[in-house]
């Protein structure tokens, strides 16, 4: 995929050209991710999904830097990750990527206040009072900002998690089954969280999922089976993103 125009790609939060991504080697050698080319758009909210295997987890890690690639180009702006050292790589991650996980990733022995500031201070930056302000009140954290995370509930936990990452206002966050820890009403909390995020904000989101329901607050998912796109979906709905999977897991069978 050849990129020809400027307008194009300064329109684009991330990409993947070409990319190929195998674990082990000969015979125990496993494709994960084969000649892979996906666009993630500036302001957008992107699902990325798959039956299991399909390599949808390795395509997030190898998009936000945390996973190198065998052969291709991936690039967050216009930023080429291939040409990063390790302590590129890092500044990268700690100023343009944000990240939430399922498992949450807090410091126990801060409050939600320190952890949501905490790659703020690491990368020795203040946080703007204001911003801070605003994305406490979007996630409703204001009264929760002194308690340590064996003090919150799973909800609050991911809803920290999510400030955290939207603190340091990144080119784009990258959430990894976000909501596969939580109840239904704590997930559709942080869905929303992250829908209103894209639209009030202009943030850009990509997201990992196995749920159909969740897909369906993205702009657009897209589907990965054997480690290649293989469709993609604007405006879905749970139903549509069910169907979809239905047909790649009878596929993948």
């Amino acid at each position: 995929m050849t990129m020809t125009s400027n307008d194009t790609i300064t329109g684009l939060a991330a990409r993947a050209v070409g990319v190929t991504k195998a674990y082990g080697t000969g015979a125990a050698s496993v494709v994960a991710l084969d000649d892979i080319s996906v666009d993630v758009r500036r302001g957008e909210f992107t699902a990325i999904m798959g039956p299991s295997g399909s390599g949808k987890s390795t395509l997030m890690h190898c998009l936000a830097g945390l996973d190198t690639v065998d052969s291709g180009e991936v690039w967050v702006g216009e930023t080429m990750l291939g040409d990063l050292g390790d302590r590129g790589l890092a500044d990268l991650r700690r100023n343009r990527i944000g990240f939430i996980f399922q498992q949450f990733n807090l410091l126990p022995t801060l409050t939600a206040e320190e952890n949501i500031t905490l790659p703020l201070a690491i990368a020795k930056r203040r946080p703007d009072p204001d911003w801070f302000a605003k994305v406490v009140d979007a996630l409703g954290l204001a009264d929760r900002l002194t308690h340590r995370p064996s003090e919150l509930s799973g909800g609050q936990q991911q809803r920290v998690a999510s400030a955290r990452a939207l603190l340091p206002k990144p080119d784009v966050i990258f959430a990894d089954e976000p909501t596969g820890n939580l109840d239904s009403r704590s997930g559709t909390e942080i869905l929303r969280f992250l829908r209103r995020s894209v639209e009030e904000f202009g943030q850009t989101i990509v997201m990992v999922t196995h749920d159909p329901t969740a897909a369906a607050y993205a702009d657009r998912v897209v589907f990965l089976l054997d480690g290649r796109l293989v469709h993609e979906l604007s405006d879905p709905d749970a139903d549509e993103v069910l169907d979809t999977m239905k047909a790649l897991d009878s596929l993948g069978a």
